[in-house]
């Protein structure tokens, strides 16, 4: 095991891309560096080694990043894990309280959350289960609207996805447009099918 003092400071981003229901991109994987950089050089935490997982929600623990951190946990390279809050760590309350009771605990990992006003080495985090009911409880509510509000635009007949798909492609003003060249191979596909040609011999074709 390395010495503590010669371990690394992991700085933990999280952001799932639904979660800043206000707009004000609080949760930006951009501000949340900026947060937990400001804050290990305030408090001397050095050196620092940033993990980012984008666009992955809170409720799943098999993000890369987050297990690039937890193997290094347990290789004894990190010493201490700083979050912009509890939520950013996951909203699964089971979970959570597995990493900050149990598992951080084990491997000696002084663990912040910097907006909760959470510090392992400081107290015991008492709220900490309360908070973490709440995550997991602010998550599904979140995950419920974004179905709803996805079915609402898909009986609306907007579009559902960003990118466009394949027979469509952007045009300066970043708006759909048909992709010609595209779109005759998605038409030939869709004539061929009409005609009672199977999958398999269209994809072959």
């Amino acid at each position: 095991m390395i010495d503590s003092q010669e371990r690394i400071t992991a700085l933990y981003c999280r952001y799932s891309g639904e979660e800043d229901i206000n707009g004000n991109g609080s949760n930006s994987i951009n501000n949340q560096k900026l947060l937990l950089k400001s804050y290990a050089l305030e408090h001397d935490f050095y050196p620092v080694q940033v993990y980012v997982d984008d666009g992955f929600s809170g409720t799943k623990f098999d993000r890369p990043d987050f297990q690039r951190m937890i193997q290094d946990i347990e290789n004894g390279t990190v010493g201490t894990v700083i979050v912009k809050d509890m939520s950013r760590l996951g909203r699964n309350h089971i979970t959570v309280g597995y990493y900050t009771e149990e598992f951080f605990l084990k491997h000696k990992i002084r663990f912040i959350a910097v907006c909760d006003g959470v510090d392992s080495a400081i107290s015991t985090d008492e709220m900490g289960p309360f908070r973490n009911i709440v995550n997991e409880m602010y998550a599904r509510d979140i995950s419920k609207k974004t179905r709803a509000s996805v079915y609402a635009r898909g009986k609306s007949g907007k579009r559902m996805i960003a990118a466009p798909i394949y027979g469509y492609k952007y045009d300066e003003e970043k708006e759909w447009i048909i992709d010609e060249p595209a779109a005759a191979v998605v038409r030939r596909i869709f004539n061929m099918y009409l005609s009672g040609i199977g999958m398999t011999s269209i994809a072959n074709n």
